[in-house]
Order: structure tokens, then C-alpha cells, then sequence
């Protein structure tokens, strides 16, 4: 270094810098204005100073408690003492015994109201913010840093439940604060600070509780179960054992589409190195042998597994993407060859360790599928629903040689008897376009709470007594965003046939826990006929009855104050028992079966149609599901004093879900 600390001289012909000069700071300079008798604009100070006439003085420019101002301005006003301008809009400090100083002369607050509302939203959202941080963590510290099934799906569960909310709480603030912006990021945030994680441990290899074919819609949620630490790199690593601190080795990789990677192969990855990409203040550049470019390089020596995600957009929300785990790989081999930019880059080639489970390779096939639907294998039908639905409905056996289900009528929604007594008069909200979420003047958001039941994206914020959507006399748009069941599914669905449970639904899409899945469409009746001699029961396989005894489960963000607990919120106000049939007419939601450990929840919701409200049974996500995965739900258990459980030994039957969970039978 020039000129280095030790030297004090001062070189001929430049300015000591030894000596300090005595800068006074800007706000500390004092204005100086002309006298009165040097003309325009001051001619006419008094009595109104500097301001021509019709406009008056302002604090500081008035006189002490309002008396006009002097022609000697520039000594009455500022004295010898300057001070900043931000010191003149203060307020007096209140006194001791809380009356203001100047109560004798009391002013007005300056500023806009607005301001005051703001800083008033701002606050009571830093309120709502903290009441959500207000929950135990509920883990121990062993599991923290190791998982199993259980604990994994928990941590994902309660991250999407705080997302949700947070979600929520954006869309009704929007336009007034930004604490809830980033839903995804602040749920992680509070959930690492909350210590609710699991797998923490950096490992090799298997992570405990993470299946192959999971998928992720946050890379926050690969973060907070253990498979990858990493936010936005691609490349996690870390030390191996006996080794140094430098010696590390690649453990996961991201392959999202952030760089030029070969993924035409089901079981090769050819990768792309991380660093010198583009950005808005850099131009492109060679890759280095560094960080995780280097650790995949030790990987390819010491030939260590490592565990692949891949990123896709997702279908259903073309802005977001979805990541599936495919699984252990290990590296084969490594290049650098120029890119696009010209820029050297490294490659690395991965190859899928044989016999595991099929996670990327069920994409590809899925991808060939929607663009020709003939190329499924055992497909019967291309649409089962015959065009009453918007998106296809493929039926599917690959199985045995049945040729489909017994007939039966496609509806795409519930059917009540003019006799049914359900029905209660509705009336419609005022909303023009699409309600807006925070419209405290909506009537339908009114009767739900104050809160819009699902977010921006469609998804169900969370489980309610009741939920309330747009009907038929609202004049909002028919795509108002409280009207997600009634514009029908957004996913391509399968009907397949199982192996030893009948028919099954499944879909193509990855499912984000909260999506819409379907109602239970079918004929409303007032009681289940009893099983008569000789009869097979078929008529009760095909019924929905909302008064059975379901396993309570708790899906809602929780927290420990009492007004903001969720185990009354997600308990059912049902006016009264509905039984819907689906034997002759119904949709896809008939073919569901079964679970002790189900996939898919129901949700009473209500919307009105000729000024009269009807209930509807909608179907929603429980969890993230990946693609060609069976959609379950809980049938119940009779109650013990309704006729249907008279004959409740008769007409239990065995249950083949495979959960750990299983009770062995069902209804």
C-alpha cells in the first residue's frame, strides 16, 4: 500500500492532511435573507414576512406564537443557534402529570390523516405478525437434527398452514403494508427461529423421512426438512469425515433450469456448473473451480451419492415452479465446454443409482401423455366426463380386461329435490368486477369471517365452519376468486384401475396442498335405505353423509392465544345432515377411496342460487401430492344412533389403504 500508515510527511506542494479544517455540518449553515429595504420579494414583510398576500406564514417562519415577523430576519428568526428543519415539525414532549407543555396554546398535529392510518396499519400488522410467532415448536432436539416420515410431513404441514395465513393476511393488506410481502420467506423465517425443523444434521445419502417422488413448491421447504440447505445455489456440500475443513464433497444438487442441463435422459443428469451468469451489473464469465463446482469435482473421485431435485414450472400457476426428489445419483464424469455466452463452463454428468422408485422418469411420461393422450397405456376413454368438465378426465385400466365402472349419469355438481328444506334464503353481495379481499363492505366476505377464504392463487387458506362463496345474483365476475368451486377443477385427473380396491382417481399434475379437487356431486336424499336381504349394498358404496364421525385432524395455523386457536374454527356448522348419492348420477369424486391416513379433506361450502343458499361438499388438498398418486379421504364411522349404524358389523368392510395408521376397516 501507498503511503502507508507509519509515514507522516507531508510531500512538497500538497495540502497537510495532518490538520483538520473546521467544516461545519450543512444544517448547521444559516440562511441568510435581504433586509426589507432591497425590494422584491421582501418589500412587503410586514406584516407578512416573506409570503405574498393571501398566503400565510408557516411554523418557522411565523413569529414566536404567531406574531408576524421583523425586518431584522435574519437575527429575530434563527438567533445564534441553528438547528435541523425535521426539529421544527416535533411535537412538545408531554410533562410529567401527561398535560402538554404548551397547553396554553395547543397546535394541531402536522401531517396528513393518511399518514396517521398508515403508521395505524402498519402496526396492527406488526401486532398480527407477532400473534402468528406466538406457537410452540413441539420438537425435540434429537429431532431436529434427525427425522422420520411423521415429523417430515408435520414441518411441511405447519410451514404451508403459516405460509397460507401469511398469504392471507398479503392479499387483505396489499396495498397498505409490506411485512406479509414474501409469504414463503417469512414462514421460513419465523419457522428457523421457532426451531420448527427437522434433519439439520448435514448427511450423505438418505434423508430420513423423505421418500423419493416428494415434491416441493418452496425451495424454503427443501431447507426446513434437510434434503437441501441451500436458498438459492444449486449445489449443497460438505465436509467429509477425517477429512479437513476444506475437503468437501457434494451432497444434493438443484437442477431447475437456471443453466443449460441435459435432463432428455430419465436416469442421467447432465449438470451445469454454478457462477458466471449474466446479471443486470455483470457481464458473463468463465465458471470456477470453487465452492460447489469444486465439491462435485470430490464427488466425482471419491464417488459419493448424491441426492437430485429437479424444478419444472408448474402447470397450474405458470409463475411458480415445483420441485419433485428423484432420488441418489453419483457423478460419472466432468468437462468444461463453452455455453451459449461463449464463456467456459463445467459440466457434470450423474447417473441414477438402479432400483429405486420412479420419480422423473413418471413426469416424462405424463408430459408425452397430455400432448397424446392415445399413448397412455390402457386407456379406455380419453374423457370419461363426455365433455362436462372443462379439462378431460381420462379412464384408464391397466390392470385386467374391464372395459369401465357400471354406467352411470355424469353431473358436475350437487342436485337437491324441490322438497329438500336445506335450502335458506341468500342474498348477494355488491361487489362489481371481483370482490377484493379486505373489502370490509363485501357482504360475502363478511359472512366469512371478515376474511377471504382463499388466496391469490386459489388455494384454501384454511379449514372454516362454513365458507361462503359468490352466487348467482353477485354481480362480480363469474372468475371472482370466491368462486373456486363453482368454476370447477384445474387439474387433469385419472380414473385407474386398482389392483384390489376397485376403481381409483389419481392426477397427472402435482397437487399444492390447499387446491381445489372437485364436490361431491350427486342427488341430495333424506335417509340411506337399510340394507335388505340379499342385497350387496352397492347403493351405500356410492353415499357421502356429512353426519358420520370423522378422525379430527388440526390443518389451520396454530398459536397459543386463546382467540387465535384454531380447534374451534375447523369443527363443521353444518345446518343441518346431508346425504348425497352418487350411485346413479354423480362425478369423479365417486371413485375416491378410502384412507386411515387420507390425502384430501372435505369442506362445507355454501353460495346462493335464486336467492337461496345451498350446501355443497367440496373436496381439497390435505398435503402436496405428486403426480399419479391415489386420492384418498375418510369415509367415517356411522354415529351410534342413526339407523345406517344398525347394521354397522354387516356392513363393515376390510381396509386395504396400507397406512401405519390403518384401523383395519371401514364404512
Amino acid at each position: 500500500m501507498e503511503g502507508g500508515v507509519a509515514g507522516n510527511s507531508v510531500p512538497p506542494n500538497s495540502f497537510d492532511k495532518s490538520k483538520v479544517l473546521d467544516v461545519k455540518p450543512l444544517r448547521s449553515l444559516l440562511p441568510v435573507f435581504p433586509e426589507a429595504p432591497n425590494g422584491p420579494p421582501f418589500v412587503c414583510a410586514p406584516p407578512n414576512g416573506p409570503f405574498p398576500t393571501g398566503f400565510s406564514p408557516f411554523f418557522p417562519f411565523s413569529g414566536p406564537q404567531g406574531s408576524p415577523l421583523t425586518p431584522g430576519l435574519n437575527q429575530n428568526l434563527f438567533n445564534s443557534t441553528a438547528m435541523p428543519i425535521r426539529s421544527f415539525r416535533a411535537e412538545p414532549p408531554p410533562a410529567s402529570n401527561g398535560e402538554n407543555v404548551q397547553s396554553s396554546n395547543k397546535r394541531k398535529s402536522v401531517g396528513p390523516s393518511s399518514v396517521k392510518k398508515k403508521v395505524k396499519r402498519s402496526n396492527d400488522s406488526e401486532l398480527a405478525l407477532a400473534a402468528l410467532t406466538n406457537f410452540k415448536p413441539g420438537i425435540s432436539a434429537a429431532e431436529k437434527d434427525d427425522g422420520n416420515r411423521e415429523l417430515v410431513e408435520n414441518v411441511l404441514m405447519r410451514f404451508e398452514a403459516l405460509r397460507r395465513k401469511l398469504s392471507q393476511m398479503e392479499d387483505a393488506k396489499e396495498s397498505h403494508s409490506d411485512i406479509f410481502k414474501r409469504a414463503n420467506l417469512k414462514a421460513g423465517n419465523i419457522m428457523f427461529t421457532k426451531g420448527v425443523r427437522t434433519n439439520g444434521k448435514k448427511r450423505i445419502g438418505v434423508v430420513p423421512g423423505v421418500e423419493i417422488g416428494d415434491i416441493f413448491f418452496f425451495r424454503m421447504e427443501l431447507i426446513l426438512i434437510g434434503l437441501h440447505s441451500q436458498s438459492m445455489a444449486g449445489i449443497d456440500f460438505m465436509p467429509m469425515k477425517a477429512d479437513i475443513e476444506g475437503e468437501r464433497v457434494a451432497i444434493s444438487i438443484v437442477s431447475s433450469g437456471g443453466y443449460e442441463d441435459n435432463a432428455e435422459d430419465p436416469d442421467v443428469l447432465v449438470y451445469t456448473g454454478q457462477g458466471g451468469n449474466a446479471s443486470a451489473d455483470k457481464e458473463a464469465s468463465d465458471q470456477k473451480l470453487v465452492r460447489g463446482n469444486l465439491a462435485l469435482e470430490r464427488s466425482l473421485h471419491r464417488a459419493n451419492e448424491v441426492r437430485v431435485i429437479r424444478g419444472f414450472k408448474d402447470a397450474t400457476h405458470q409463475t411458480s415452479k415445483v420441485y419433485v426428489y428423484d432420488g441418489l445419483y453419483k457423478v460419472q464424469e466432468s468437462w468444461m465446454e463453452k455455453g451459449k455466452t461463449g464463456c467456459n463452463m463445467f459440466k457434470y454428468k450423474l447417473v441414477r443409482l438402479p432400483g429405486q422408485t420412479g420419480a422423473f422418469s413418471t413426469w416424462k411420461s405424463i408430459r408425452k401423455w397430455k400432448e397424446d393422450p392415445s399413448s397412455r397405456d390402457g386407456l379406455i376413454l380419453p374423457d370419461l366426463t363426455s365433455g362436462a368438465e372443462s379439462i378431460p378426465v381420462s379412464l384408464v385400466n391397466e390392470v385386467d380386461d374391464e372395459k369401465g365402472p357400471a354406467y352411470f349419469t355424469y353431473v358436475s355438481t350437487v342436485k337437491y329435490p324441490k322438497s329438500f328444506k336445506l335450502v335458506q334464503p341468500s342474498y348477494g353481495c355488491n361487489c362489481r368486477d371481483a370482490c377484493q379481499a379486505g373489502n370490509s363492505n363485501c357482504s360475502c366476505i363478511q359472512k366469512n369471517g371478515g376474511d377471504f377464504p382463499y388466496i391469490t392463487t386459489g388455494i384454501l387458506a384454511c379449514r372454516m365452519p362454513m365458507i361462503f362463496e359468490c352466487g348467482s345474483s353477485c354481480p362480480c365476475f363469474r372468475n371472482c376468486k370466491n368462486r373456486v368451486l363453482q368454476t370447477g377443477f384445474k387439474v387433469h385427473f385419472e380414473v385407474f384401475k386398482t389392483r384390489d380396491k376397485g376403481w381409483g382417481l389419481r392426477s397427472w399434475d402435482p397437487i399444492r396442498a390447499g387446491t381445489f379437487i372437485c364436490e361431491y356431486a350427486g342427488e341430495v336424499i333424506e335417509k340411506i335405505k337399510e340394507k335388505a336381504d340379499g342385497d350387496d349394498g352397492e347403493n351405500n358404496d356410492y353415499v357421502f353423509n356429512t353426519n358420520r364421525v370423522y378422525e379430527s385432524f388440526k390443518w389451520n395455523h396454530e398459536t397459543e392465544s386463546a382467540e387465535e386457536r384454531s380447534d374451534t374454527s375447523e369443527k363443521f356448522d353444518i345446518p343441518s345432515p346431508l346425504i348425497i348419492s352418487s350411485k346413479n348420477s354423480g362425478n369423479i369424486a365417486r371413485f375416491m377411496n378410502h384412507s386411515c391416513s387420507p390425502n384430501v379433506f372435505w369442506q362445507p361450502i355454501m353460495y346462493e342460487n335464486n336467492n337461496e343458499a345451498f350446501l355443497h361438499i367440496a373436496f381439497f388438498a390435505k398435503k402436496h401430492i405428486p403426480p399419479m398418486t391415489e386420492l384418498t379421504y375418510d369415509y367415517g364411522i356411522p354415529r351410534s344412533d342413526e339407523t345406517e349404524s344398525n347394521n354397522m358389523e354387516h356392513g363393515k368392510k376390510k381396509c386395504l389403504c396400507g397406512s401405519p395408521k390403518c384401523r383395519g376397516y371401514f364404512y
